[in-house]
Parts: structure tokens; C-alpha cells; sequence
């Protein structure tokens, strides 16, 4: 019996269908919008119901799968393992899914999250199906997500029909967390109201037209915990060079004395940098981004964070059974939105935030790869720090000056892909110090960031190149044929250090 409190429109409740029944409803070809973020509020059920239908039915089907971001495996390496998936939009993690697409099984498109509504609201990539994750139904049959806001509610104002995902396992608390806001089409919209991280100028719920809705699967299984490394003395020390860089910004009067908002980028080493501002002594900070994860949680609790703005909760499984089971304690100091509030130029112009995001590598004028190994192999996708970095006060990237033991530098001469070009990356931060490129001509970056930023072992390797460079002239000096020789030197001999110069000066 369906606790009538989780669905309190009458005659939806006559809507209750199995996965399995809802699964039968998806037909080859068709583009089919899941919810969910960052592993998070994502629907799950049908995903697998529609796996184990195709393998039993021995009929081969193709869909086209959209997302908010990353999701979790019951939907990304199911449905690329099996063939399902011929298509992915826009962001991915799964490393089942990564393969599938780095092998050329399945076409992907990496795109700014804020972007997304508009290219489904302008018809460019159809919505056949919605299936959106739920903690309730209104009585007018409006939908109530669960932990991330995503590309949910413009799935379901876009699809033709939608399957809603009753997640009984979600804590009906949750209820409210949400502030859905539609800015309408483009070229007639105004201005997006929002001038504080805390302000609500939408609703808590997803406003569907009732007869849309085609049936309602029960289930109970709860988000994926988000893995996350502890700090180590590496992080830290980024952490300790960025608190101390905003300092500095403070004393010489760029900054005010309250710290302005701040946006952390996903993954563990942003999670662990922005454990630094713990044993700070900055106070009533605010964040507007799209994860808040387990170190903003910390934060509140020790009194140091006083509101987050986000689109999905990125947590650990410790931090979900302390949130999310326990989420009055949060529900005046957290608000989520939807990506395309979230992530949004407007708004993360007019709030002036100092974004914080992670880099794999960036070169010696200031360029950053977000997502591709060695040029070639998708990591993962650039997600919203594009958004972030082009749109924010001050754009910051971290990461460690080295990778695998010191085989690969994350200080390169030439990225081997661009994500964020050099006119957008203002500061780069790793545990041998901070570059700070502002104002900077090219020449100029090039040794703040060998000096500050580069791993001892790798910096005699960088000069030499730009000293090559610079007796080529150019405005920005660069080697052509050897710009990438520290790739293609690891992709042969397994590092990037030039062990014939070594063995000579040994």
C-alpha cells in the first residue's frame, strides 16, 4: 500500500507500474531523458528493467541517453555494456561507459551544463521519454525531485510522456530542498532574480501537466555514495596555498574582508582543497555551485559555511546517512537548483564568485584539460567548469604537480586538449605553490607558472623547451614538432621525464 503522502493525486496512484511494464514502453530510437546528477537523484529502476528486457528478448535497441551529469552505474554501465546506448549527452564518469565511448560504441557529446536546457528547449535533440526520480507527487501532480536538480524539470516539460521513479527510500524531509526555476525561451526572457545564494524564485516542485505522466515505478534503492579520498599532505598543501593566496587577495585590497561566494568544482582533490577553510579563519562563507560534497557538510557543521546553493548532493556514505537521513538540521542552510540555474553565466557574474575547479593538466601559458588523457581518451566530461571558469571573478584550477609516481607532469608545454583556454584561467594552484596569470602577456606566464607551479623534477625540461621557443620568436613561443613530445614520451617509454638527459647529467 502506497503511503499516500508520497503520491496525493487520486488518480495517479492508479498509475503504479512495474519497472519491467515501463521499460516495455521504450522504443529503438528514441531519446530518453534520465534524471539525475552527479550520481545523485538519478533513476535507476527502469534503466535495468530495460537491460535485462532487450537480453531476454534477444532484440537488439538502440536509445540516445541524456542525463543532468553523471549517473550512476545502474544507468551508465548497464546501458553501455549492453549495447543499449547509442548515444551520450552530456557529461559522463562511469568508467564502463568511458570505455564504450573512448572504443567509438557509443558517441558522446561533452557540454556546458548550463547550456543544456536551452538545446532541449530549442528542439535540437529531442525528449521522447522522461524518467525522473521523485520523493512525491502534489496533489496537482506536480513532481518533487529527490537529491539533485540536474536537467529534470526541462525533461519534463520537453518529453512526450513521462515515467516517474517514486524513491520511497528518500526521507520525505528532503520535501522543499528544491527552488525549480523556468527562465523561459531564449531571446524572451528577463533578468534571473536571483542576488543572493539563499534567494527562492521558483518552486519546490517540478510543475508537469498530470496526463503526461504514463506511470509511476515504486522503488527504494538509494544513491550511489560518491567515493571521495581523504585530504593528504599534497591537498593540504594546496589547500594551504589557496587560503593563503585569498589572504593575500584580502591585504592588498582585491578582495573584500568577507570572503565573496565561492563555487568548488567535483571530485576528490575539490573536496579536500576546500577542507583548508575548516582551520581558516574565514567565517559566513556562501557557495553557489553545482555539487555540494561531503567537505561543505563539515563546513555548516563547524559554522563556517552559513548557506549552499548547488544542484545535487555529492555525497560519501557517511555523509548520507548524517544529511541526507538527517536533513532538517540542514533545510534552512542548503537549496538546490536546476542546472541551468546553477550553473548560470548571469548569475555567477552578478554574484562574483572565485571558482575553484580541477584541472588533469594545464601548460605554460595558462591552457587546462579537464577531460582528456594523453590527448586522446575521455576522462570525463568538462561538466560545469566551463561555466565557472569563464563566468567567475576569479577562475581558479588545482591540481598535483605530478601523476603516477612522478611519471607524468601536470605542468606540460602544450596541453595535449584544450578545455580552458589561456583568457580564461586567471590563477593555477598546485602543492609547489600558486601562478598568478592576471595582466600577464604570454611570455610573462611562462615563468610564473614553471617557478610556482611545476614539480623540481620537471622544471629544467620546461625551460629548455621555452628557451627552443623563444629563439623562434612569437608572440606566444612555442616548438611545433616537440609541443606534445611529452606525451608522445610517456605513450612510448611510460614517463615523461627525459631519462637520456638524466642518465647524462648522472
Amino acid at each position: 500500500m502506497i503511503d499516500t503522502k508520497r503520491i496525493r493525486n487520486e488518480e495517479l496512484r492508479n498509475r503504479i507500474v512495474t519497472a519491467e511494464e515501463a521499460a516495455s514502453w521504450i522504443q529503438d530510437g528514441m531519446g530518453v531523458g534520465f534524471s539525475g546528477f552527479t550520481s545523485c537523484g538519478d533513476a535507476k529502476a527502469v534503466a535495468v528493467a530495460l537491460a535485462e528486457r532487450v537480453k531476454k528478448e534477444n532484440n537488439p535497441l538502440k536509445i540516445k541517453v541524456y542525463t543532468g551529469a553523471s549517473v550512476s552505474p545502474e544507468i551508465d554501465t548497464v546501458l553501455s555494456n549492453s549495447g543499449i546506448m547509442s548515444y551520450r549527452f552530456p557529461f559522463q564518469s562511469d568508467k564502463a561507459c568511458r570505455t564504450n565511448i573512448n572504443k567509438g560504441n557509443v558517441a558522446y557529446v561533452d557540454a556546458h551544463l548550463s547550456e543544456n536546457a536551452d538545446t532541449f528547449r530549442n528542439g535540437v535533440l529531442p525528449v521522447d521519454v522522461a524518467i525522473v526520480e521523485a520523493l512525491s507527487i502534489s496533489e496537482e501532480g506536480y513532481i518533487y525531485p529527490t537529491t539533485s536538480g540536474g536537467n529534470n524539470a526541462i525533461f519534463c516539460d520537453m518529453a512526450k510522456e513521462i515515467i516517474v521513479e517514486l524513491n520511497v527510500g528518500q526521507p520525505i524531509n528532503l520535501e522543499g530542498i528544491h527552488d525549480v526555476y523556468n527562465p523561459g525561451m531564449m531571446g524572451e526572457r528577463g533578468p534571473i532574480p536571483i542576488n543572493k545564494v539563499d534567494d527562492r524564485i521558483g518552486t519546490p516542485y517540478i510543475k508537469v501537466d498530470p496526463a503526461k505522466i504514463k506511470g509511476i515505478v515504486i522503488t527504494d534503492h538509494l544513491d550511489t555514495p560518491k567515493s571521495l579520498v581523504a585530504p593528504d599532505e599534497v591537498t593540504i598543501t594546496i589547500a594551504n596555498n589557496l587560503i593563503n593566496f585569498l589572504r593575500k587577495e584580502i591585504k592588498e585590497g582585491r578582495l573584500p574582508q568577507q570572503l565573496p561566494t565561492l563555487q568548488s568544482g567535483v571530485g576528490s582533490v575539490a573536496n579536500a582543497v576546500f577542507y583548508g577553510f575548516l582551520d581558516s579563519e574565514f567565517e559566513n562563507i556562501t557557495l553557489y555551485s553545482e555539487v555540494l560534497q561531503d567537505a561543505v557538510f563539515d563546513c555548516i557543521d563547524a559554522g563556517k559555511i552559513s548557506f549552499a546553493s548547488g544542484g545535487a548532493l555529492t555525497l560519501s556514505q557517511e555523509k548520507i546517512d548524517s544529511v541526507v537521513l538527517n536533513f532538517d538540521k540542514y533545510k534552512d542552510k542548503v537549496l538546490l537548483r536546476p542546472q541551468e540555474i546553477s550553473n548560470n553565466p548571469e548569475v555567477i557574474r552578478r554574484l562574483g564568485l572565485i571558482c575553484i575547479n580541477t584541472a588533469l593538466e594545464f601548460d605554460i601559458y595558462g591552457n587546462v584539460n579537464s577531460t582528456h588523457v594523453m590527448g586522446n581518451n575521455l576522462m570525463n566530461g568538462i561538466g560545469g567548469s566551463g561555466d565557472f571558469t569563464r563566468n567567475g571573478r576569479i577562475s581558479i584550477f588545482v591540481t598535483n604537480s605530478i601523476a603516477k609516481g612522478g611519471k607524468i607532469s601536470s605542468v606540460v608545454p602544450f596541453v595535449s586538449h584544450v578545455d580552458h583556454s589561456e583568457h580564461d584561467v586567471d590563477i593555477l594552484i598546485t602543492e609547489q605553490g600558486v601562478a598568478d596569470l592576471r595582466g600577464l602577456a604570454p611570455r610573462d606566464r611562462v615563468m610564473e607558472v614553471i617557478e610556482n607551479c611545476a614539480h623540481p623534477m620537471y622544471r629544467p625540461q620546461l625551460y629548455e623547451y621555452y628557451q627552443e621557443a623563444l629563439a623562434r620568436g612569437g608572440h606566444t613561443p612555442h616548438v611545433l614538432e616537440k609541443a606534445f613530445s611529452w606525451h608522445v614520451r610517456f605513450v612510448n617509454e611510460g614517463t615523461m621525464l627525459d631519462t637520456s638527459k638524466t642518465m647524462q647529467e648522472a
